[in-house]
């Protein structure tokens, strides 16, 4: 079995990081999803993904008619691998993952014409978010309880979502709501594009344990929307909301920038002997760290082989993410207990070592296991998919 990657692909992956170097606007330290919602942040996302759009990175794996390259699996995880290890500010907009593929497969004419474009084009006004999650139903999307009623050539909204990450910075959201409460769970739900400057929407801040503001709940009060806004088949949304284009799903970046926080960790004590000397025992710690990411790397290369031979990676996308996101706080662990009571030191003290990132980190890896599906869905998946066991 040969490892190495073709001339084809290093010359990309050289590609890649010379345009890192070039479009970079700082080097980073943030170590959680919520904190590039600062609005300093944010504008430079902007920035760094609008040059992203003129190599059609940001929707490399569109069609070409859409904006996209259709690039093959191996080009998206290269582009993700460096992408993380270099702490680039890339993705975090709705629109390219969940939005445009639903358009392109069911949405109008008009709302392909409309949004595709801006989304591929990283146009300041088509940042995205998604109303999924409410108070009752998180892992369980199917029980939401929005309301969304028609009056006519409108759509009368009612109701709550919780967790919208990034709905303060959004300009619009790519909402779930029901819209016949007599049918089946699964049935009964449909997709509306939401503007948000529509009247009767209130977002609310959800501060998360290391004191960043990405999280949001959001109330809907007779917010109206145009019929024009249903994407697909009324009462079809859940079927909509499965649909998804051939993205890669290796979890490479969380490897990837997991690669790059132990190097850093390891560095910090290269020039900390004493750090070590204090505790001997995170010498064997940070071994295991690194022998975990090495499995994690090749589980998902394992992955993107498999969606190249046109394979569906299932069981194995879930045992990925579930060992990135436990490995992830596993990580933070250990860089606490290398720096001790320093790691209580908050990112803005001039004197926390590695600029305060593992304090930060351990207590915003906290949420790595529950969102973008918890641990325990992942093992249920894993045992019975992948190990063919009944479900208990």
């Amino acid at each position: 079995m040969d490892f190495n990657f073709t001339s084809e692909q290093e010359s990309f992956r050289n590609e890649v990081r010379s345009f890192i170097a070039e479009n970079l606007p700082t080097q980073t330290t943030d170590v959680s999803d919520e904190g590039m919602y600062d609005q300093k942040k944010f504008d430079e996302r902007l920035q760094f993904q609008k040059a992203m759009a003129t190599k059609k990175w940001n929707t490399m794996a569109w069609p070409k008619k859409f904006g996209g390259l259709e690039a093959p699996h191996w080009q998206q995880m290269l582009l993700n691998e460096e992408m993380a290890y270099n702490r680039a500010p890339s993705g975090g907009n709705h629109g390219i993952d969940w939005v445009g593929p639903a358009l392109m497969l069911v949405g109008s004419e008009e709302q392909q014409k409309e949004h595709l474009n801006k989304i591929a084009n990283a146009d300041d006004d088509s940042w995205w978010c998604t109303f999924y999650s409410e108070p009752g139903a998180g892992s369980d999307l199917a029980s939401l309880q929005t309301r969304a009623i028609q009056d006519g050539d409108e759509f009368v909204v009612n109701g709550q979502k919780i967790w919208t990450s990034g709905a303060h910075r959004s300009n619009w959201g790519w909402l779930a709501a029901r819209t016949d409460p007599d049918a089946p769970k699964h049935r009964g739900i449909s997709m509306f594009l939401l503007d948000l400057e529509t009247p009767g929407i209130t977002i609310r801040p959800l501060i998360n344990m290391g004191d960043e503001h990405g999280f949001n709940e959001v109330f809907f009060e007779d917010v109206r929307l145009p019929k024009k806004n249903l994407v697909g088949e009324q009462d079809r949304g859940w079927y909509h909301l499965a649909v998804a284009l051939d993205f890669e799903r290796s979890s490479i970046a969380g490897f990837s920038g997991s690669r790059k926080t132990v190097e850093d960790h390891i560095q910090f004590a290269d020039d900390n002997p004493h750090k070590i000397d204090q505790n001997p025992d995170v010498r064997l710690e940070y071994a295991d760290r690194m022998i975990e990411i090495e499995i994690g790397t090749n589980l998902a290369y394992r992955i993107v082989h498999m969606q190249t031979n046109g394979i569906i990676a299932n069981y194995e996308a879930s045992a990925a993410k579930l060992f990135s996101s436990e490995l992830n706080q596993r990580i933070a662990r250990t860089g606490s207990k290398m720096l001790g009571l320093e790691s209580l030191m908050r990112p803005q003290e001039p004197r926390a070592p590695l600029g305060g990132t593992i304090g930060q980190s351990y207590v915003t890896s906290v949420s790595s296991t529950i969102g973008g599906g918890t641990s325990e869905i992942q093992r249920n998946i894993v045992a019975t998919r992948g190990l063919g066991l009944p479900r208990g």
